[in-house]
């Protein structure tokens, strides 16, 4: 988020990570740094495209896509997202790629396909490699959707974090889509969160409890986060290269840089209407939440990211089905009864805050369960790898035609 400082709600910023593919072995292809040099005409870290931004990442077989600044709205860019994904697949059909939605390649070896981005930024980059070893699945097979959120001042800062941290947990329930890495099945639904958990588990601090701490201030937010990350990381990084506040790993980051919060925790969905769906909701939720519809401020701040971060981790592991047993927690959200399912408490929020003609793209997930589990329906416990070849190949597809995939 750029430019005019905005207020609650009057704008969101989107970034949606794919992983470059060959389009008919399906391996890893690392050309990020061509496909960026045949539109700009030269090797670019980042590019304007119109609406959108096209950016590098961590390894050369993974580009991003973002909104160029904070758009008013996000029925504004789903026809941007679907023609940059146009664009960037025209120019990977001259290398024989494409691109590769969901959030985990299903046989990617990081230890021997790993590339880093060698050119502008690749100090940064360099840095965590030698701190943190980027040769894992936690770096470079992992490909996230961010939604930024703006704000204005330490009230509207307040309001949105509380928010924010109370609907965490819930993510993985609605956007998992990493059910498959190295070859299997891996042990929860949304593997990319269960190894987001230890990536950098050399230094805690960044990455904390995934759920952020309660703080509703920008000085409580400096004293409870980031001074512990800077302080921690310090003793291996001399020239102060990664102490920034994009350094901080939780599964929402404040951006006090550009006045917003950045969400983290969504896997990359199907196509680019499954991924803006999904914001279009996590965004009237948060809305109700800070006009307290549901809730009061205060309720809200009460609680503490331990209890947050077991239901999240039960999330991760169980997806829709992760069962919610605090009275408390769903008395948050209006939820009528004591106990309830993910997908329960999900298609009650949607009910709530979307009308019906917002609420038809999300139809599917909430009555069949995040692509993950679906993906899982088709593939079984103990996938051979034509059946992941064919399930992964109809993904690709749905990301160019831009549609939802049923299994």
């Amino acid at each position: 988020m750029s430019g005019k400082t905005l207020g609650l709600f009057e704008g969101v910023g989107v970034e949606i990570e794919y992983m470059i593919v060959d389009a008919k072995t399906l391996e890893a292809l690392p050309v990020a740094d061509r496909i960026l040099a045949q539109e700009a005409g030269e090797i670019v870290g980042e590019l304007e495209a119109g609406p959108l931004c096209w950016s590098n990442e961590l390894a050369l077989h993974v580009i991003e896509l973002k909104t160029n600044g904070p758009a008013s709205s996000i029925a504004q860019i789903k026809g941007c997202f679907e023609e940059g994904i146009s664009r960037i697949n025209a120019h990977l059909a001259s290398l024989g790629g494409q691109l590769m939605p969901s959030s985990m390649h299903p046989w990617f070896d990081p230890a021997k396909e790993t590339r880093l981005w060698p050119h502008d930024q690749s100090p940064i980059y360099q840095a965590y490699n030698r701190i943190f070893g980027c040769q894992g699945h936690g770096w470079a097979n992992l490909q996230s959707t961010h939604l930024n959120l703006p704000f204005c001042g330490d009230a509207e800062f307040s309001r949105l974090h509380a928010a924010i941290r109370l609907i965490l947990p819930l993510l993985p329930a609605l956007a998992a889509s990493s059910p498959v890495f190295e070859g299997k099945m891996g042990p929860a639904l949304d593997n990319r969160l269960q190894v987001y958990q230890t990536n950098q588990a050399k230094i805690p601090q960044i990455t904390g409890k995934v759920i952020p701490e309660a703080a509703f201030s920008r000085k409580e937010y400096q004293r409870q986060i980031l001074d512990p990350i800077y302080a921690a990381i310090a003793p291996h990084d001399e020239q102060a290269i990664l102490q920034y506040e994009w350094l901080n790993s939780r599964g929402a980051i404040a951006r006090f840089e550009r006045n917003a919060i950045e969400i983290r925790l969504l896997d990359v969905q199907e196509c680019a209407a499954a991924d803006l769906g999904v914001a279009t909701l996590i965004i009237a939720v948060l809305r109700a939440l800070v006009e307290e519809k549901f809730s009061s401020l205060v309720e809200q701040q009460r609680w503490h990211e331990a209890p947050l971060a077991e239901l999240f981790h039960r999330c991760v592991k169980e997806g829709e089905k992760a069962v919610i047993d605090q009275p408390d927690y769903l008395s948050l959200f209006n939820f009528p009864g004591q106990q309830g399912t993910a997908q329960e408490l999900w298609r009650h929020l949607a009910e709530k805050v979307l009308p019906g003609q917002e609420l038809a793209p999300l139809d599917l997930i909430l009555s069949q369960g995040p692509l993950a589990r679906r993906m899982e329906r088709v593939l079984g416990r103990e996938p051979k790898r034509e059946a992941l070849n064919e399930v992964y190949g109809e993904l690709c597809r749905c990301l160019s035609a831009g549609e939802l995939f049923r299994g």
